[in-house]
């Protein structure tokens, strides 16, 4: 029976793909409207909402604040729809009619902002059937989804196969080796912060609960600005948000009023409240290793009498996940840490020990209920907690659930619906 519902599943995705692709291109060959696309390893919801945020000083943006990103849920962004179950037919046959309604219209957006992901090889190609992008962000090629990929040449041919659909490139210079562009064929530019780039954010000074910033184009000052984001990745999306803005045709001024529209995402550096006037940094929407030491790192930057760190699993690196676990553990600092909270088995297992070895005070659990429960007397006031993890096995949110000062804050975590409620709470029954 389940075998014979994947079969039904894969067949509807077919189908449903086919007919939302074949819209997407009617639309796109009626109407006079620029797409801009996100594809990496790492950060493509934050940096897709912040070229949003930014480009909507200037124009009329179409783009979904969640991560449609898949070959069905991507074409609904353009008609802004809301993705139903595959096997709700009533619900489907109403989309195409609303699209084909809204495609014998004159379209009421000058850009759409997507972002394009993939857990397997073949997936991103996959788009070229229906999309055609004027632009194209790839933020980081590292390790993802290690199970199916062999290793990072892998990654990056798969990441990469967005070059195909699109007119332009830019790409992040900081986490992307050159040498895996060298088949690419179109028009490259490049942003990071570290490396000269055409785009570069430099001077950075964190400031408490913002930063101060300078980004240059082609080495020569563009803009200054500052924003309440407090951590590396997320000036990475700034760069990036700024790098498409300028590239489109916004002035310094446009750009810097659209920057003050970027704020924190739900479980991605996100601050809120916690009990005992502590302060909690809630990064729990998924983990990787150089997002892991990146987020550590703000840890260590910010001030505070004490400091907690509640670290996850890191799921789907498949042969890379004991050494990446272990290279977490290294970068726990003692000096800089109170206490280390591991969730998971590879967590408690590589990570938990190399930690505990480097002189780290180190507590493993295998629920996130029962981490939070731990915590809550512990928390002292003024203490800083930081909770990075991935998602089944670990879903460290609702570890961080039972330390808000408002219980009303919980509506900011990720995977907050009754659906998933519902799977945590199964997942953890036993």
């Amino acid at each position: 029976m389940v075998a014979i519902l994947k079969l039904v599943k894969k067949l509807a995705k077919k189908l449903v793909a086919s007919i939302l692709g074949r819209q997407v291109r009617q639309l796109q060959k009626k109407n006079n409207f620029k797409v801009v696309a996100v594809a990496g390893s790492v950060g493509k919801t934050s940096t897709k909402l912040a070229i949003a945020n930014v480009l909507k000083a200037k124009y009329r943006v179409q783009y979904q604040d969640g991560n449609y990103n898949d070959i069905v849920s991507v074409p609904l962004i353009f008609f802004g729809k809301i993705m139903p179950s595959l096997f709700n037919p009533l619900a489907w046959i109403a989309i195409f009619r609303r699209n084909a309604e809204q495609i014998k219209n004159p379209y009421p957006y000058d850009i759409v902002v997507i972002e394009v992901g993939t857990d397997a090889p073949g997936q991103i190609g996959e788009f070229t059937s229906y999309l055609k992008i004027d632009l194209a962000v790839l933020t980081a090629v590292s390790l993802e989804h290690m199970e199916f990929f062999d290793d990072l040449e892998a990654v990056a041919r798969e990441e990469l196969e967005i070059t195909k659909m699109s007119s332009a490139l830019l790409y992040n210079k900081d986490m992307i080796d050159p040498a895996y562009l060298t088949a690419v064929s179109i028009p490259t530019m490049s942003y990071g912060l570290k490396q000269h780039a055409s785009y570069q954010t430099v001077d950075v000074i964190f400031k408490d609960d913002k930063s101060d910033f300078e980004v240059l184009k082609n080495g020569q000052s563009f803009l200054k600005s500052s924003n309440d984001l407090i951590s590396e990745p997320q000036l990475y999306s700034v760069t990036a948000a700024v790098a498409v803005a300028a590239e489109l045709g916004l002035t310094a001024e446009e750009i810097d009023k659209g920057l003050h529209n970027i704020h924190p995402v739900s479980g991605r550096m996100q601050r809120l409240a916690g009990i005992n006037n502590s302060l909690i940094i809630d990064d729990t929407y998924n983990a990787s290793p150089e997002a892991m030491k990146a987020a550590l790192e703000t840890l260590y930057r910010l001030d505070a009498p004490h400091k907690i760190a509640i670290l996850g699993n890191m799921n789907e690196l498949g042969k890379y996940s004991k050494e990446a676990h272990e290279e977490i553990g290294i970068h726990c600092e003692p000096r800089k840490l109170d206490l280390v909270i591991t969730i998971g088995l590879d967590a408690n297992q590589y990570l938990a020990s190399i930690a505990q070895n480097r002189g780290c005070k180190v507590v493993p659990f295998d629920n996130p209920y029962k981490a939070g429960e731990y915590l809550k007397p512990l928390i002292q006031p003024g203490t800083l907690i930081l909770a990075k993890g991935s998602q089944n096995g670990v879903f460290a949110e609702e570890a961080i659930k039972l330390l808000l000062a408002n219980p009303s804050d919980s509506s900011k975590l990720v995977r907050q619906s009754p659906q998933w409620l519902k799977k945590k709470s199964q997942a953890f029954a036993k």
